[in-house]
């Protein structure tokens, strides 16, 4: 299948790793593009129907000889940090939304037609909280990075109308599973208590736990993905990637101490202005479109793969 080269912007990341595996165990040649800012050399095997490029997705000329000769592309690549979006709105622009602008520009050159992109949940900001959030919630980006990825979104749009471009969208909530980096500031809470706890380290929460959010476990992410990679045609419009379930930080501490079989001490800080108290997905568009696991990784699972990974 080396005919259908898939390019991988941010391949060397958490996520986009775990589907160069998946892409490379059904015999498909990958080509990475990763600055290795965040993602890590050692996630990647060594393949010989992998490529690896080291570069940036801002690089125009970069991004043109990546797409060369791929069939499709996984956009991934992007500062996944919304603090760091706001401490350098410029810099993060550059790689959030001239990336993707880039990516749309070399695949109109190149005839490349079919892209996956990695949105956000962050698109709807504080809108929806404490509902199932549909995709027609209205959007109210909070943060720069919440703003690249949406006009990511009307941008992949526009090349789709002008230039028949075949974009699969999808809005992540939030992803967990084996290679996240607990070090890294743009880390989910669930690798930050997984680590603290193998370590024996206090926990703090901020709050009082009762928060909310919808985890989805990164196999079960990626093999949406590849769907979307393989389907003939693609209906039009975002759709989000969560399972509609939601799972308090209490409820995931107390897992991990199952897991575990202990948990350190857990404190309690002063909540964070503007944490979004409860994000959950409403699934029913992704469920019409694709094929989830059935079932899903429930979050125990998924924590058990994580530590003993």
């Amino acid at each position: 299948m080396t005919d259908t080269r898939v390019l991988v912007t941010g391949g060397a990341g958490f996520i986009g790793s775990h589907l160069v595996d998946a892409l490379l165990a059904r015999g498909q040649a990958v080509r990475v593009l990763d600055d290795f800012s965040t993602g890590k050399r050692a996630n990647l095997p060594e393949n010989g129907r992998l490529q690896v490029i080291e570069g940036d997705v801002a690089d125009l000329s970069l991004v043109r000889q990546a797409v060369q000769g791929c069939r499709s592309v996984v956009h991934l690549a992007a500062v996944a940090s919304v603090q760091a979006s706001v401490d350098d709105p410029l810099g993060t622009h550059r790689s959030n939304l001239i990336g993707t602008l880039n990516l749309c520009e070399a695949m109109r050159e190149s005839g490349v037609r079919r892209v996956v992109f990695a949105s956000s949940a962050a698109v709807y900001g504080n809108n929806g909280e404490g509902e199932s959030i549909h995709e027609e919630t209205p959007k109210a980006p909070l943060t720069p990075y919440a703003a690249d990825k949406l006009a990511s979104e009307h941008y992949l749009d526009f090349y789709r109308r002008q230039h028949g471009l075949e974009p699969a969208v999808f809005r992540f909530f939030n992803v967990f599973g084996p290679r996240q980096d607990p070090a890294s500031p743009y880390s989910g809470v669930i690798s930050i208590f997984t680590e603290r706890a193998r370590q024996g380290l206090p926990i703090t929460v901020f709050g009082d736990g009762g928060q909310t959010r919808d985890f989805v476990y990164v196999a079960d992410l990626v093999e949406v993905l590849l769907q979307a990679l393989d389907a003939p045609e693609l209906e039009v419009g975002a759709v989000n990637l969560g399972l509609d379930r939601a799972t308090s930080l209490n409820q995931l501490l107390a897992a991990i101490g199952e897991v575990l079989g202990d948990l350190p001490a857990v404190t309690h800080a002063e909540a964070r202005p503007g944490d979004i108290r409860h994000s959950r997905a409403s699934n029913v568009r992704l469920r019409q479109r694709y094929r989830l696991p059935e079932p899903a990784t429930s979050v125990h699972e998924g924590l058990r793969a994580l530590l003993d990974a």
